[in-house]
């Protein structure tokens, strides 16, 4: 059987394309925290590599012969909660058994069948000593998913590999790596009779923390050049770029796209087929609509708060919101969940998570938007009728404005969403949606693309309309005139039919009378048409 792109669990360099995981690390200085006998954190945001890379950072270091290295995954102690007595048990089960299919030592899971009913404030300490102390080699232990723990079952896992820690590396772990999503300084605890316990105060033991990147660009281009050495269907070149844009080397999605594209589309089980640009995005857009598993993980995380008050501002372009409410904890969470990068600028972290993340925050609003079909608002010519869209938007605000933003978690981006929700549920199936935005851009610009061929699709001619979108801050004379020159620079440079500009005005002391109005403005040769909502 040919190999095929990864998207659910470890890799398989036999069965996976693969980037070898050791380079995707700094092997080098892991390998010397270990010699200095440090304790240390590994983390990225999920489905990034992490798993694969610790089991052949184990492999090297046991075919090494310098340590006994085991991995151990205990998220299954999780499902104790905050109880310790079994939250601990499990988690040493866990190593035990780790320890016995990695390394053939099944004496400690013996050991630990003689401690049943034995304290578990202490178990995990005894556990490490008694594997350190037997062991012919200085041991190594890769503990995964460690931020999945929560409550007095993660203190007390914590305090106990400190415990341990003076007596390293003759009666404890040489070295001991926590790996998870997030960084150890983050796992907030909550502790009867405390309020907060951090990761940072329970393990300050901790010497480093390292942080697995993404895939370059050259890496995902290397990724998928596999597929064509192994099959010999050939890429257009212009996949590429686009693939760097839609993940910027995440590699969960570079995997899916290339999955998708390679195999779940059924034509290019045709290894001679060349596999085009617009068979590239038809595959993207059909990950996006499937709210895989990784998709619905992230955007499951958009409704917590701490996540809530750093994301707001990005999905509105706004900086009005409360900088005073958005904490440097808060802001890194969500740069260590893999939603957003920080540098050079602040925004979410790749194309199509800029374009799942407003889809699935209004995915129940537009299934609810009453009596809209597609049809409606096509021309004999099959063109998007904008005016007659734009002007069936306005209605649906103002009648349902108030109640859809009164319940809208992220307020500060609502009318924004709802506008996206609105056009997603007219376009979604024909046509496509581009979004740009970013904190401080004080705009959203929409890029509609509308196939005016049926048959031929994207491949044959496609209507190409800009929507801009704007709060309105100041008189609407001065926000129309801004967004006026705003709106033509977009439409210019993306080689747009035509333009529009809406601008939202929040006033709650504003009638719905002069909220709604439609007008149209000129920036040199190009008519831009305004609208009020």
């Amino acid at each position: 059987m040919e190999r095929f792109f990864n998207n659910a669990g470890p890799t398989k360099p036999d069965k996976h394309y693969h980037i070898d995981p050791l380079m995707r690390v700094d092997w080098e200085e892991i390998g010397a925290l270990i010699a200095q006998e440090r304790y240390f954190v590994l983390h990225a945001p999920r489905q990034t590599g992490k798993t694969t890379t610790l089991l052949a950072m184990m492999k090297a270091l046991n075919e090494a012969g310098r340590y006994a290295c085991a991995y151990a995954n205990i998220e299954g102690a999780q499902a104790a909660r905050g109880d310790e007595s079994k939250g601990i048990p499990a988690a040493c089960s866990a190593i035990a058994r780790s320890i016995q299919l990695y390394l053939g030592d099944a004496s400690l899971d013996a050991w630990l069948m003689a401690q049943r009913g034995s304290s578990a404030q202490d178990l995990l300490t005894r556990l490490l000593g008694e594997w350190s102390m037997t062991a012919d080699k200085p041991t190594v232990l890769f503990l995964d998913e460690v931020d999945a723990l929560v409550g007095d079952t993660l203190i007390s896992l914590l305090r106990q590999i400190r415990a341990g820690y003076a007596q390293r590396p003759e009666a404890f772990p040489q070295s001991i790596v926590l790996c998870g999503v997030r960084d150890v300084r983050d796992y907030r605890m909550h502790q009867e009779g405390a309020q907060v316990i951090t990761g940072g105060s329970a393990f300050n033991i901790k010497a480093e923390s390292l942080r697995m990147g993404n895939f370059t660009y050259e890496e995902c281009e290397q990724l998928w050049c596999q597929h064509t050495e192994a099959t010999g269907q050939l890429l257009d070149p212009a996949i590429f770029p686009e693939l760097w844009e839609d993940t910027r080397g995440q590699p969960w999605l570079v995997n899916a796209l290339g999955y998708e594209l390679t195999w779940r589309f059924r034509p290019a089980r045709d290894r001679t087929r060349l596999l085009t640009l617009e068979d590239y995005r038809a595959a993207r857009e059909k990950l996006i609509q499937s709210r895989a598993t990784h998709l619905d993980q992230l955007t499951d995380k958009l409704r917590e708060p701490r996540v809530q008050r750093v994301m707001s501002a990005l999905l509105s372009s706004e900086e009005s919101v409360d900088i005073d409410a958005v904490k440097p904890d808060d802001q890194q969470y969500v740069e260590d969940l893999g939603l957003i990068e920080t540098y050079p600028s602040l925004r979410i972290s790749n194309r199509i998570y800029r374009e799942v993340i407003p889809r699935d925050l209004t995915w129940i609003m537009q299934t609810r938007i009453p009596n809209q079909e597609q049809a409606w608002y096509l021309t004999p010519e099959r063109r998007l009728d904008v005016p007659k869209l734009l002007a069936g938007f306005q209605q649906f605000f103002r009648e349902h404005a108030e109640s859809w933003l009164e319940r809208f978690q992220y307020k500060e981006a609502g009318p924004q969403l709802v506008m996206q929700a609105f056009l997603q549920r007219i376009i979604n199936g024909g046509g496509r949606i581009t979004r740009k935005y970013g904190l401080g851009r004080k705009r959203i610009d929409l890029l509609i693309e509308w196939p005016l061929n049926e048959a031929k699709g994207f491949n044959g001619p496609v209507q190409q309309v800009v929507i801009e979108l704007k709060i309105q801050r100041d008189s609407r004379e001065a926000t129309v005139a801004k967004g006026v020159a705003q709106t033509a620079g977009y439409a210019d440079q993306v080689g747009a039919d035509e333009a529009h500009l809406v601008v939202f005005n929040r006033a709650d002391d504003v009638p719905w009378e002069e909220k709604i109005w439609q007008g149209t403005e000129h920036h040199g040769d190009r008519p831009i048409h305004t609208w009020g909502a």
